[in-house]
């Protein structure tokens, strides 16, 4: 929705885009100037100085979308590792490669499942639904809706042990951040009981402990409404505009 001249609210901080087929089309990776280099390698330095667990993993980056048709998104992609997002403290936004990741909505007769993510992850102590970034596939196979979902069944039980069939969820929603134009790709999944979501959670801290380690989520709560999850504390940017869309549709 456009707003009219008259209305000065501030733009919300996602904007949801009207979707029905996504073709992903991978560039190479941005060039980084020897200064932008060095900094992104001395800011992971430090990173891994504060935080010895952090992992310079694989992830998309998004590059841009084209929307050619109503309903067809082709997002642009490259292949990038996690101390490039340094590039967020030494570029303006509008040059920075967004990132690529999804969530899952697992609903409970609660609410929906949220998480805070741990001290060890990149986003401390913030509230989010279970998901996390989308990794490049391997050599010889495609970056499309499919492999994007099943990244989201296995974050959510990477996060939060409950196991559920890729096939059964179902894209409810794909959001773009207005700052650096991050997408996000929200998936519904068949509801489960607060029992058995809170028993896979405790089983899963039970193993990452036992392991030296601890979840990815250090805590968990149950949500009916945006309001709600902001009484929690800090939240990821898209979390209240997706809270209330899935509000409206139930």
């Amino acid at each position: 929705m456009t707003a009219s001249g008259s209305d000065h609210r501030p733009a919300r901080p996602v904007e949801f885009l009207d979707v029905r087929r996504i073709t992903f089309v991978e560039h190479p990776p941005p060039a980084l100037t020897p200064w932008e280099q060095g900094e992104v390698d001395r800011l992971w330095a430090e990173t891994k100085a504060h935080t010895p667990t952090a992992f310079d993993g694989p992830l998309v980056a998004s590059l841009g979308i084209d929307l050619p048709s109503p309903g067809v998104l082709v997002a642009r992609w490259a292949r990038l590792s996690y101390r490039h997002r340094a590039l967020r403290v030494l570029r303006t936004a509008g040059d920075v490669p967004g990132s690529v990741f999804v969530t899952v909505l697992l609903p409970t007769e609660r609410g929906l499942v949220v998480g805070r993510g741990a001290p060890t992850t990149a986003a401390p102590g913030r509230w989010t639904l279970p998901g996390g970034s989308v990794e490049p596939p391997a050599d010889g196979h495609a970056l499309d809706g499919e492999a994007v979902r099943r990244d989201a069944a296995r974050e959510l039980a990477e996060e939060l042990g409950v196991r559920i069939s890729d096939e059964k969820l179902r894209l409810f929603a794909v959001t773009r951040g207005r700052r650096f134009g991050s997408l996000g790709f929200h998936f519904l999944a068949p509801p489960v009981t607060c029992a058995l979501a809170l028993g896979r959670y405790a089983e899963l801290v039970a193993v990452e402990t036992g392991r030296g380690g601890g979840p990815e989520l250090d805590a968990v709560a149950f949500v009916t409404s945006a309001a709600e999850a902001e009484q929690l504390g800090p939240g990821a940017d898209y979390l209240p505009q997706v809270l209330r869309r899935y509000g409206d549709s139930v």
